[in-house]
């Protein structure tokens, strides 16, 4: 099992070979998620960004399967402000 305490995102096959990532070229590995264990890639990611704000060196899970969504990982948010009101959550980085 994947070691969680690098900042982490987690995204689908598809999303991974849009942006370029080959996820054969990854580290394999199993995880733990709400559906049960899954087979992933671990990847380092040279930049991620959400909106304006751009972390480095972000270390990425690629599952086998498609994703709806690029999941962020408590480790990447960890590194940021988050403040919600009402439905809607702002996040900005931590100076």
């Amino acid at each position: 099992l994947v070691d969680t305490g690098a900042t982490m995102v987690s995204l689908g096959a598809s999303d991974a070979r849009r942006i370029g990532i080959d996820p054969s070229k990854g580290l394999p590995a199993m995880v733990n998620t709400a559906n049960g264990q899954a087979a992933v890639s671990r990847v380092r990611l040279d930049t991620v960004r959400v909106g304006e704000i751009v972390l480095h060196r972000i270390d990425a899970l690629i599952h086998q399967q498609n994703m709806p969504f690029v999941l962020l990982g408590m480790t990447f948010l960890n590194h940021l402000e988050m403040q919600r009101e009402g439905q809607t959550m702002t996040l900005r980085k931590r100076y």
